[in-house]
């Protein structure tokens, strides 16, 4: 079952891969190259000749960015068919698809939108090289965070809902999560390092189509997982309810 559950979910990935890559083709790398723009008029500016790459941006834009984003939907969808195996029917009377589409929903929002609104992404030559590992320390940990926050919600969500009931067991639990979280984001360091003259059009653009091509992979990945696991459901419910064939 959960061998099958997770050949599904890559699948899934696979198929939130292809649009995620025609909207970062699209949106997100005219952004990306006004950040490479910038960057060559500095060193311009200061006379120093930026390196050659060792694969050109015409490869890194095209079969890189594929093939990266192919590897990233088939990790995040297999890990979300482990988290539906989990969780599927211990949340309320929900469908699969229901359930597919809810735990996508929080996924977004636990792993992409919480720790974004903290760090967001920022293009070439908006960051100081020398702050890389501080930067990526400190949004792993607010990730981590998010993670281990959202789970202890799960977990007292149904002992909420036994006192409370439906809806408000599930409010607390979603405003505790935002509670904790919006302390957690508040005692971590600010990175605040992005050069006063950094065109604000380029940072913004290069900003929203990284947070559109997540919700792009995480809303393609909870329906088309949730197609293929209700799918399943119904042969096996059309096999159990055909009528025995006499002999």
């Amino acid at each position: 079952m959960v061998r099958s559950l997770l050949v599904r979910g890559m699948l899934a990935g696979v198929a939130a891969a292809v649009p995620a890559w025609v909207f970062a083709s699209l949106v997100g790398e005219p952004a990306l190259n006004g950040g490479i723009a910038y960057e060559d008029v500095l060193a311009a500016a200061s006379g120093t000749a930026g390196e050659e790459p060792m694969v050109s941006r015409g490869i890194q834009s095209t079969l890189g960015l594929g093939v990266a984003l192919l590897i990233y939907g088939i990790a995040v969808g297999g890990i979300f068919a482990l988290v539906y195996a989990a969780v599927h029917g211990r949340v309320g009377r929900l469908s699969p698809r229901a359930t597919s589409a809810v735990l996508a929903a929080g996924g977004f929002i636990v792993v992409i939108l919480v720790p974004f609104l903290k760090y967001p992404s920022n293009p070439p030559a908006s960051s100081a090289d020398d702050t890389i590992g501080m930067r990526t320390g400190t949004y792993l940990l607010m990730l981590v965070l998010s993670i281990g926050v959202a789970v202890a919600a799960a977990w007292a969500a149904p002992r909420l809902v036994a006192r409370f009931g439906p809806w408000n067991g599930w409010v607390l639990a979603a405003l505790g999560y935002v509670v904790v979280m919006s302390v957690v984001g508040a005692l971590l360091p600010t990175v605040a390092e992005t050069p006063g003259d950094f065109p604000a059009v380029v940072l913004y653009d290069f900003r929203q189509a990284t947070l559109g091509m997540h919700l792009v992979i995480w809303g393609v990945l909870g329906l088309s997982f949730g197609a293929l696991v209700d799918g399943d459901g119904r042969r096996s419910r059309a096999r159990t309810a055909a009528p025995a064939v006499p002999l």
